[in-house]
């Protein structure tokens, strides 16, 4: 499946060069000339990765990252700019920028780090994914359970939703479990 990348900059130059350069490399890739259309494309579409110019009329740079962030916390945001200062490279990988980079850059370079944020956004994903699995033995349906300290054991499944939850647990019989154990009694009072 190809990633879907959105490069947002009011220069046509660098939008259109970085643009076929990226279609080159496999990407599908849209197109916005400023933060604003940049933002409504985001809200219409998926993307994997957004590449934004820093200093743009209108919305900039760290307005489109977080207008992204919100829309879609996953999605990874490359920061480009021809004014690389330290202040700017900070909040924007405080406000949750993938990378930061300067212009001109590299085709090499840029194909590296889309490749490399793309990577680790792939990997967030899966860890996400085994972070929803419970692991439950299948023979004593005892619950892997991992304490704070990173300490593991095999907790009976009351014991797991206590600690978890807080909840006391009471025991009983759902209906069917009721008929099927009052059923077993009747057969076992015929046999003697």
């Amino acid at each position: 499946m190809n990633k879907k990348i959105l490069i947002v900059d009011d220069e046509e130059l660098i939008l259109n060069s970085l643009g076929l350069e990226l279609e080159g490399e496999g990407y599908e890739v849209s197109l916005a000339a400023n933060g604003e259309e940049g933002i409504a494309v985001l809200r219409e579409n998926y993307f994997d990765l957004v590449i934004t110019d820093l200093m743009m009329e209108g919305l900039n740079g760290l307005e489109v990252l977080k207008a992204a962030k919100e829309i879609d916390p996953e999605v990874a945001v490359v920061i480009l700019t021809g004014y690389g200062e330290v202040a700017s490279a900070i909040e924007a990988l405080r406000l949750g920028a993938a990378d930061y980079l300067l212009k001109p850059c590299d085709c090499n370079e840029l194909n590296l780090r889309i490749a490399k944020c793309l990577e680790q956004q792939e990997l967030t994903r899966k860890i996400k994914i085994y972070e929803r699995i419970l692991p439950v033995c299948s023979e004593c349906k005892k619950v892997l359970h991992e304490d704070a300290g990173g300490m593991t054991e095999w907790l009976a499944l009351d014991q797991f939703i206590s600690r978890k939850t807080g909840l006391g647990i009471s025991h009983g019989y759902c209906p069917d479990c009721f008929r099927e154990a009052m059923e077993e009694i009747a057969q076992t009072k015929k046999k003697k």
